[in-house]
């Protein structure tokens, strides 16, 4: 590898260069390229059609997942047994009496599907026991999360089985006690849900995968499917309103008991944010049996354990923080199919871009056009990187506020002048490929202006800021960029 300019990538995530032009979002592992992990500003309403180990998650007794998200500025509401509309698909019961892998076909695509969402995307009230913020922010349900209980694990079939269309899908509304409860009719239920979930890309659809068995019979074909959702169901699906979180996986390892988790370690089986980046590991269980849950309540109890609970709690909540700021950085449409005709509305974009909102703070900073061209040219280089991405997410977020900083502060604007002007032949031999060296006096250099910037900023933008700096200071963000670090005198 190239010893590449430290320097150039230092100054442009830190003082957060961009000319508007836009993030390729859209790659086969869509998240690669990572927004913020912070809390959403503003209270925003989710709502979690559940059952009982979803009741438990949500405990304060047990998962504690009411307070995490209370606390990460989530209005949660819930559907539980009992809720809701007649299960007019179903024949009997209530819609939230059914949340089977086969029962979502009734809930987002079936002949009543709008009955039951359209009070699900109104509904405001708890169904379980849980702490909440105490004030309802207004408007719909944006947040739409939704999880099956463990049986629904107990998939038949193989994972190589053709996939059904799901006109011929013999799951539709089928529980997993069906015999059609297979690995390939489960996929085609998932596959039709996109059908929907593009049409509503002013909602958020967060899959909680089922929880394991004990059980071993069929515990690959869960792994199997699992998988799948992880890493293949939204391979080509082009927009970022649906995320999944391996709830099994996260199961299918502990700290020594059922009673004692591995949250925070190394080894084991996570899906989490770690190192600055999503982890998901599922090869970290050497046993006979990786696929099987590790976090049983009890020897007949497939509940997972309260020590599971807040393990899943532990690694969701930042991966729900990075769903939701990726999914609001993006425009928005809701389709809505009438008869033959289609109406497509635009829903407002928190995204802006140098032409149409607040101007580049380099761009409004420097008045040498060759430095700027040189600079957008190193900044193409690596935008498509994971990390590249993610400090360009950081600027989107904060331009506005990062230029008005520096117009406010002359000093502050001229140390960024001089800090470009000393170093810019650096960005040139990285933009032409040339072997580039630098001390290590030029990164305290940026980090120095970085600590000034943050002095001055928002809580937001503080946050925004020691993040960036603690990626240079551990090395993960210009690992990340593919730098590597050359320490010369």
């Amino acid at each position: 590898m190239n010893k590449k300019s430290i320097f150039f990538c230092l100054i442009i995530s830190a003082c957060l260069i961009s000319t508007g032009a836009s993030v390729d979002w859209h790659t086969k592992a869509p998240f690669n390229q990572m927004p913020s992990v912070a809390p959403p500003g503003n209270p925003v309403r989710l709502i979690f059609i559940h059952h009982s180990t979803g009741e438990n998650w949500l405990s304060d007794d047990n998962g504690g997942l009411g307070i995490a998200l209370r606390d990460n500025h989530y209005f949660v509401s819930d559907t539980n047994y009992g809720w809701g509309p007649d299960d007019l698909d179903v024949g009997y019961d209530k819609i939230g009496d059914h949340t089977d892998i086969g029962n979502w076909y009734s809930w987002f695509r079936g002949p009543h599907s709008t009955t039951y969402l359209n009070a699900l995307y109104v509904e405001q009230e708890q169904h379980a026991s849980y702490s909440r913020l105490e004030d309802n922010p207004g408007g719909e349900n944006v947040i739409i999360m939704f999880k099956s209980c463990f049986p629904n694990s107990n998939l038949q079939g193989s994972p190589n089985d053709p996939v059904p269309s799901i006109e011929s899908n013999p799951l539709r509304s089928q529980d997993s006690s069906s015999e059609y409860h297979t690995v390939a009719n489960a996929k085609g239920i998932y596959i039709d849900l996109l059908e929907y979930f593009r049409t509503r890309q002013d909602k958020l659809f967060i899959v909680i995968s089922a929880p394991p068995l004990t059980d071993p019979t069929n515990a690959a074909n869960a792994r199997s499917f699992n998988q799948w959702l992880v890493n293949e169901w939204l391979k080509d699906y082009p927009y970022k309103n649906v995320f999944v979180f391996d709830f099994y996986n996260v199961l299918t390892t502990n700290g020594g008991t059922a009673q004692i988790n591995d949250l925070n370690r190394e080894t084991g089986n996570h899906h989490r944010w770690w190192n600055n980046d999503i982890q998901y590991k599922i090869d970290g269980d050497n046993d006979g049996n990786p696929n099987v849950s590790e976090y049983p309540s009890s020897f007949n109890d497939d509940h997972p354990s309260q020590a599971g609970n807040l393990k899943a709690t532990g690694e969701f909540v930042q991966l729900l923080n990075l769903a939701y700021n990726r999914w609001k950085e993006t425009p928005t449409t809701t389709t809505t199919a009438t008869g033959a005709s289609t109406t497509t509305t635009a829903v407002a974009s928190t995204t802006t871009t140098a032409e149409e909102g607040p101007a580049c703070p380099l761009a409004s900073s420097l008045d040498n056009q060759e430095q700027l061209d040189t600079l957008r040219a190193f900044r193409d280089s690596w935008i498509n990187t994971g990390s590249g991405a993610m400090v360009a997410a950081v600027y989107y977020q904060n331009a506005a506020e990062v230029t008005l900083i520096l117009s406010r502060n002359p000093a502050l604007k001229e140390q960024l002048k001089q800090l470009v002007s000393a170093h810019i032949n650096k960005a040139g031999e990285f933009v032409a490929r040339s072997e580039v060296t630098v001390s290590g006096k030029v990164t305290g250099e940026v980090i120095g202006f970085l600590n000034e910037l943050k002095a001055e900023g928002s809580p937001k933008l503080k946050h925004a800021v020691g993040v960036v700096i603690r990626g240079l200071r551990d090395g993960s963000l210009l690992t990340g960029l593919g730098i590597t670090v050359v320490k010369v005198p």
